[in-house]
């Protein structure tokens, strides 16, 4: 369960960012969430704390085991702004309630998920599904669908940076194209459900993340980097460290989804994440210098590596940038603020 120490160095993160942009557009709104709970659901659930009693936002979250993120994340009890539904986004009760705002983002992404393709393709339309038939009924007026950089399919190498705009895609014809192409058929479903109603939908393509409540023991690097710096004996690279990725702070995350919830264009996608590309070797690297100096750094696949096919997944975030989202949080900062969190764990 986390603690008083650790739930204070969460509001403190999102304490020094949250007023970057005007988030007044939610005051006196009624937003429904699903993916409330994870890593996502953790750092907006902490902005939109932060944001009560001042701009009176109430807040449902859809979720399958309540009490169980409750008992972990006590903070969120008691909260009158606060409301859980309890349900699978895939068939849940729709409440007898107006919404004014929704943001989608449940989706599984663990690595289980993964290793089930077809099961997580007919999670996310199934999902999607239920979600925009609860839009309709309940009168909700704009939607965040929480979609992914994944969408584009493998990065070219040439290609620095993903722009908003590709036209690139995964391939059909591989089962690894599941969460990607999952991704975009609930994009098109709302773009449909915009046709039809109305109903404003606008998308946000995330890419890789980093700060407190990301796994340390999933199949995310950052996770587990941060693990080893913590508490292992060394910091193990699994591969040959010559991806490319970035990564963007959970708060400065939370406040560009409430941002793009309440200003985003109608009908527009928005790349959400870092431009500060580095290969996992350097983030490794990184990792150690900010948190562990002592510790070696360990690459399994250590033979030369072929950068023709170096992987590469970040974005061009032009789109969200001309609304004034910004990195407002560097990387050295985020994983300072990560130990922080993980340290105070045994603290009382």
């Amino acid at each position: 369960m986390q603690n008083l120490n650790q739930a204070a160095i969460l509001d403190e993160s999102v304490a020094s960012v949250l007023n970057r942009l005007d988030l007044n557009g939610l005051s006196g709104k009624r937003l429904f969430v699903t993916g409330g709970t994870g890593f996502f659901g953790l750092w907006l659930l902490t902005a939109l704390k932060a944001l009560n009693p001042h701009n009176e936002v109430h807040v449902w979250v859809l979720s399958r085991d309540p009490g169980r993120f409750l008992s972990q994340y006590p903070q969120f009890r008691d909260q009158s702004w606060l409301h859980f539904v309890t349900g699978n986004v895939r068939d849940f009760e729709i409440p007898e309630q107006k919404f004014d705002l929704l943001l989608h983002a449940a989706t599984e992404t663990s690595k289980s998920a993964h290793n089930a393709p077809a099961e997580m393709l007919e999670d996310i339309v199934m999902g999607t599904r239920q979600v925009l038939r609860m839009a309709e009924r309940c009168g909700v007026r704009r939607i965040l669908l929480i979609s992914s950089g994944a969408v584009y399919g493998p990065q070219p190498l040439h290609v620095m940076h993903q722009p908003d705009d590709s036209q690139l895609a995964c391939s059909t014809l591989l089962p690894s194209s599941a969460y990607g192409e999952g991704k975009r058929v609930m994009e098109l479903m709302g773009a449909l459900l915009q046709q039809r109603t109305g109903i404003e939908s606008v998308v946000a393509r995330c890419y890789a993340f980093s700060g407190p409540g990301l796994p340390l023991d999933g199949h995310y690097a950052m996770g587990n980097f941060v693990r080893d710096a913590l508490f292992g004996n060394e910091i193990l690279v699994q591969g040959d460290g010559s991806a490319l990725r970035s990564y963007l702070h959970g708060a400065d995350l939370a406040v560009w989804l409430l941002y793009l919830l309440t200003h985003g264009a109608a009908g527009q996608s928005y790349n959400v994440g870092s431009e500060e590309s580095m290969s996992i070797k350097e983030l490794a690297l990184q990792v150690r210098d900010v948190l562990a100096p002592h510790k070696p750094v360990r690459i399994l696949k250590s033979e030369e590596v072929d950068m023709s096919e170096r992987q590469r997944y970040v974005p061009d975030t032009s789109r969200a940038q001309a609304l004034g989202c910004r990195q407002w949080t560097s990387l050295h900062d985020s994983l300072r603020i990560t130990a922080n969190y993980w340290r105070a764990a045994d603290e009382c």
